[in-house]
């Protein structure tokens, strides 16, 4: 299944608590995003945050509402759709204790989507990492899959590498065999561009200013997503950039160029991709506004 273009709505369903600022979903976004020539949408989705914490880490029904109505809301616009596990955090940091609770979300997501068409994809977790080491999620992911498995036979399954979907783990990431599963990757090199100002980010403040766009700049983009591109190839697997961005305070006339330079890069190499994001702080549209940005949806979807 090709994902062509697409874009996260990031900072919504993945928030990391109740009252904290974020995206407010609005089903008309959908429309937007349709609209502006978008194939996909990226739902990026804190489950961890709605399941209890015993046996049998029952995900929470009102919580399950909502992100039907999301999914439905972008299937109804013809758009493809990519629903993953977010922000668990927990099970990077102890994957032994959070194992059994991981696998039990993916027991009660696969199933509640199992007659969904094929528009819809499933990720099943966004950037592994920390104790989460390449070896030990090879052997979670393909757990992970077999339970999707048992309700989805023909679902396409994403499933990226260790350290963070980090494009040089991509040697370390080993995939059960299987017709109906695509590689992910995210990409935010150089990451004193991305980040720069980022208040998340220690240090992030002293990068501000930081410009990109020389040819050195641009080779660097192309090594990289040339070596994903090449290990998607001798793998014989369709490969998406899941996600890519710079954040809101970069260099802005950079912060363009870097965009389309990744996003013309990424389809020139055969890959489908997901600007992250739509409407928060790397976001390519103003809710506040309630229009694009348009040098960043220009950068994104030419023409």
């Amino acid at each position: 299944m090709r994902l062509g273009r697409g874009i996260n709505f990031g900072n919504a369903l993945d928030a990391r608590g109740e009252g904290e600022p974020g995206l407010r979903l609005e089903e008309r976004y959908f429309d937007e995003v349709a609209r502006a020539g978008f194939d996909t949408v990226r739902l990026p989705v804190r489950w961890s945050a709605h399941a209890a914490e015993t046996p049998p880490y029952r995900i929470d029904p009102a919580f399950f509402d909502r992100v039907d109505r999301a999914v439905n809301g972008a299937l109804r616009r013809g758009l493809n759709v990519v629903i993953n596990v977010h922000h668990y955090d927990e099970v990077c940091a102890d994957p032994d204790q959070h194992e059994a609770r991981f696998l039990a979300l993916w027991r009660q997501i696969a199933p509640r989507y199992a007659d969904h068409s094929e528009p819809l994809c499933f990720e099943l977790l966004n950037e592994p990492r920390d104790r989460m080491t390449p070896e030990r999620w090879n052997g979670l992911a393909a757990k992970a899959l077999a339970v999707v498995r048992e309700s989805n036979q023909d679902r396409t399954v994403l499933i990226g590498p260790a350290r963070m979907n980090d494009i040089d783990a991509l040697a370390q990431l080993d995939l059960p065999r299987d017709d109906h599963v695509m590689a992910t990757v995210h990409y935010y090199a150089p990451f004193a561009f991305t980040h720069q100002g980022a208040g998340w980010v220690k240090g992030a403040d002293a990068w501000l200013g930081t410009r990109w766009g020389d040819d050195t700049d641009r080779a660097a983009v192309s090594h990289d997503l040339t070596t994903a591109a090449a290990w998607a190839s001798e793998h014989g697997l369709p490969l998406f950039l899941g996600e890519f961005g710079a954040f809101s305070k970069a260099h802005a006339a950079s912060r363009v160029e870097w965009t389309a330079f990744v996003r013309s890069e990424a389809e020139r190499l055969g890959m489908s991709w997901a600007y992250w994001d739509f409407g928060t702080d790397f976001g390519a549209f103003d809710p506040d506004l309630d229009s694009w940005r348009e040098p960043l949806r220009q950068a994104l979807i030419p023409g």
